[in-house]
């Protein structure tokens, strides 16, 4: 398992770089900043391999990073109105970051600050992170942990548990975006997202509280269908789906397809809801593991979550944890090239 230095942060912290491999041939690089996937090799069948996710090349990429690639969302995925949180009659109010409402966790969500390494092998490594009570806003303090793990041929699977010793909401994300022809546009990759309905946005991107049918609409990917035939135009996606599960353990939630058909990948996860993102409003700064630029809807993100902005939505599916209970997320990312 190598283990090797990622660079410092400003205070001086060392950030590790921990390399995963499979016997199969597929490669992982995690950092441990933001707990965040760096890198992510996959081998084709016949030979030769893809890289999968988008990356940057040094430190100073993550330390900014606007589009959360690769990384560990938390306390909070998604939006919250306002920044506000109820809890259980009391009002929290949580730390401001995207136009007046808090995203992701806040401006130094989990995203944004180093994790330690618990152990690692040749195949997985685990990581921790305390936060503290009253951590951007949040109460109780939370313990989480994220675990990757590269399963032959090919498969990225990450758990993420937490605890706390007071009544909280917990609400990961893995947030890396993937593509299966690197350097090419995913809008002509193909789709499936096994829901029958999603969570409208308004303009700020914030829940309306409804909950619709994607039938009729662009948001209908309940069969494998292009990316850019479902948009048309200049639509772009960034939409909540509410999954078809019916049972608590892993669920097939999407599949995403290249268009030379060798290489599809499966999410399976344990969560009610999946955002897809198109990355419509990546920046070309800072370039990626390649050097080259990341342009918009370079790759997608396919979110695992429970409901955004629940505690502002009762009626949703709520994301309280509370004491002795455990937080615990299952999502793998299964590639395949038997097409």
């Amino acid at each position: 398992m190598p283990t090797t230095s990622f660079g410092h942060l400003p205070d001086g912290a060392a950030i590790a770089e921990v390399r995963l491999a499979t016997r199969s041939g597929a490669s992982a690089s995690i950092i441990t900043f933001g707990a965040s996937v760096r890198d992510l090799i996959v081998p084709l069948r016949g030979g030769g391999a893809r890289r999968v996710v988008l990356g940057y090349s040094n430190l100073d990429g993550y330390l900014t990073n606007p589009a959360y690639l690769g990384a560990t969302v938390g306390r909070h995925a998604s939006r919250i109105a306002g920044g506000r949180l109820p809890i259980a009659g009391a009002l929290h109010q949580l730390t401001l970051n995207d136009g007046g409402h808090h995203l992701h966790g806040g401006a130094i969500g989990f995203s944004h600050r180093p994790w330690r390494i618990l152990a690692a092998d040749e195949s997985a490594v685990a990581l921790a992170l305390v936060s503290c009570d009253g951590d951007q806003g949040y109460p109780g303090t939370l313990e989480a942990r994220c675990v990757y793990r590269l399963v032959d041929p090919a498969t990225l699977r990450v758990v993420m548990t937490a605890s706390t010793d007071a009544l909280t909401v917990v609400n990961f994300a893995h947030h890396s975006y993937f593509t299966l022809t690197p350097g090419q546009p995913i809008r002509n990759h193909r789709l499936m997202i096994d829901a029958a309905h999603y969570v409208p946005f308004d303009s700020a991107l914030i829940p309306t509280g409804e909950i619709r049918s994607v039938a009729g609409t662009p948001y209908d990917f309940r069969s494998l269908r292009s990316i850019e035939d479902a948009a048309g135009g200049s639509f772009f996606y960034d939409a909540c789906f509410v999954l078809n599960r019916s049972q608590d353990d892993l669920f097939r939630a999407a599949v995403l397809q290249a268009p030379d058909d060798k290489l599809m990948m499966e999410v399976h996860t344990t969560e009610p809801c999946l955002v897809f993102y198109d990355a419509a409003k990546l920046a070309p700064d800072p370039p990626g593991l390649d050097g080259k630029p990341h342009l918009p809807h370079a790759g997608p993100c396919l979110e695992p979550i429970k409901f955004p902005d629940s505690a502002n939505h009762p009626w949703f599916q709520q994301a309280l944890l509370r004491p002795g209970e455990l937080y615990r997320q299952v999502t793998e990312y299964r590639f395949r090239t038997d097409l």
